[in-house]
């Protein structure tokens, strides 16, 4: 009895034993999986570091490929491509114009009457129509005849007692945001679809005579005036309110900028007159590179994947077509590394699936819980019964990914800054400083829902500007919002330029 009752407590001891063993093994395994997703964090945070020192790097970086765009054509990633626009509105413009912005997937149509004062826009009418999927890719008639016929139904819907006829003919503004050489103020030739667009025959052809054609055919007595991008456009807004305005960026889908340059400083135009003696320069920033910026490895499988590769490697760690897919790549790799994930689901294996304004959703995400975060990762990714502290991780995910992108969206700026003396050091371009530039106002009109909607994002780039200029230089330079800036400012240019030519 006395030796069975031995046996029993040795089996018992061993068992607990083993169990305690296979406990201890669990939580050895689970241990080394959690270190092993802060290891990927910790990558990220170093791959991602932005010090002011950096961003001074990128600042410099910009403001020298800006100088070397203006030099000449092809000398730098940054196209720097004159728009022809060298009369910015000065508030005296009068009278109704008409406006149609296509930049994506969307195209909206408005009608913008002006009172001959500084910020006097009586009133606008804006719509917003959706472009059927088939046209992104049929031919160059077919969109244009759409976009013709919806004008036309606005027209006659918006007349207020007068009428687009015949008897008196209207003008037009046409915001084209995709990559255009100007030719004249109203003309320009496409350079190459994006966004989707991939509509062959237009690729080389005049933007605005497709769109005057389009119009003609449909009996629309009106003429396109002017053909701008939405930087120019918001440009065109903000100095209407506001005449410090010197530049414009739009951190939306995709990002740009332009700015106001002086025409002595064109090179690549020598010979260049204007009666203003500047003329607004689109940059086409998307493309800039540095061996400064801080690329990590999801930065270079993206561009791999990406239709075009090695091409707007700026865009790629700034915009919003991109930030969440970065971070779906992220959270891609610690699934990988551990199974707080569980079975990897086929939605967190897709491409774009985790849009820009629901990674924002997780950054922003104040409960106790998380419960956005759970939300997002359960309906969007697949990926059920996260433990809230893998949720915690991805949070910082999140953040890295958007502060990186601000603070270089911020250096972007500062680096037009620099370019036209207004950063407190004098600029590079010329040499000159400027009787004090340290005080002079400045202000930079922005437009796109990245910055506008996205809070973390405006905080972190409105503290990256006062950081590189300093405390001293920053309290002259305003970032100024401006609501409906792509379309509106189309409108604006064409007015400023009647009032020219009147």
């Amino acid at each position: 009895m006395g030796r069975a009752v031995v046996v029993v407590a040795a089996v018992a001891a061993a068992s607990a034993c083993a169990a305690a063993a296979v406990l201890v093994g669990r939580r050895v395994r689970s241990r080394g999986k959690w270190e092993r997703m802060l290891r990927v964090l910790k990558e990220l945070e170093e791959g991602c570091d932005t010090p002011v020192w950096r961003l001074k790097q990128v600042v410099d970086a910009v403001a020298v490929e800006m100088h070397a765009g203006l030099a000449s054509e092809g000398g730098s990633k940054i196209r720097m491509l004159l728009t022809f626009v060298d009369n910015l509105p000065s508030g005296k413009e009068k009278g109704t114009y008409y406006a149609l912005d296509l930049g994506g997937t969307y195209f909206r149509v408005m009608q913008v009457q002006l009172g001959g004062h500084r910020s006097s826009i009586l009133a606008h009418e804006v719509e917003r129509y959706p472009i059927p999927e088939h046209l992104l890719i049929s031919r160059s008639e077919g969109l244009f005849d759409f976009i013709a016929s919806v004008f036309k139904q606005f027209v006659e819907r918006n007349k207020n007692g007068y009428e687009c006829s015949l008897d008196k003919r209207r003008d037009l503004g046409f915001t084209f945001s995709f990559p255009v050489k100007q030719t004249t103020v109203s003309s320009g030739i496409l350079m190459k679809w994006t966004k989707g667009f991939a509509i062959e025959d237009m690729v080389g052809r005049e933007v605005a005579e497709c769109l005057q054609e389009a119009l003609i055919k449909k009996g629309i007595n009106i003429r396109v005036a002017a053909l701008v991008n939405d930087t120019v456009g918001t440009l065109a807004l903000g100095h209407y309110h506001d005449a410090d305005t010197v530049a414009a960026v739009v951190f939306g889908t995709g990002t740009n900028a332009c700015y106001l340059e002086r025409t002595d400083a064109i090179i690549k135009c020598q010979g260049l007159l204007t009666t203003s003696g500047c003329m607004v320069v689109n940059m086409e920033w998307g493309n800039f590179w540095s061996s400064h910026l801080p690329r990590t490895m999801y930065d270079v499988e993206l561009d791999a994947d990406s239709p075009n590769p090695n091409y707007q490697g700026f865009e790629k760690m700034i915009s919003g077509m991109y930030l969440g897919e970065i971070v779906r790549r992220i959270i891609l790799r610690m699934s990988l590394e551990s199974d707080f994930f569980g079975t990897i689901s086929s939605k967190l294996s897709t491409p774009f699936i985790l849009r820009t304004p629901l990674m924002a959703a997780l950054c922003e995400d104040n409960s106790p819980d998380l419960v956005e975060v759970a939300r997002v990762l359960k309906d969007i990714l697949e990926v059920p019964d996260v433990p809230l502290k893998v949720r915690k991780l991805l949070v910082d995910v999140c953040d890295v990914v958007t502060r990186r992108a601000a603070r270089l969206a911020a250096a972007g700026i500062v680096g037009i800054l620099k370019k036209i003396g207004r950063d407190g050091n004098g600029g590079i371009a010329s040499g000159r400083r400027s009787r004090d530039d340290t005080k002079m106002r400045t202000v930079v009109a922005v437009e796109g829902s990245l910055y506008t909607n996205y809070l973390m994002f405006r905080d972190y780039l409105n503290e990256a500007v006062v950081e590189i200029l300093g405390e001293e230089v920053a309290q002259h330079v305003t970032l100024k919002v401006m609501d409906d800036g792509s379309g509106i400012g189309a409108a604006l240019v064409v007015a400023s330029n009647s009032l020219r030519e009147s």
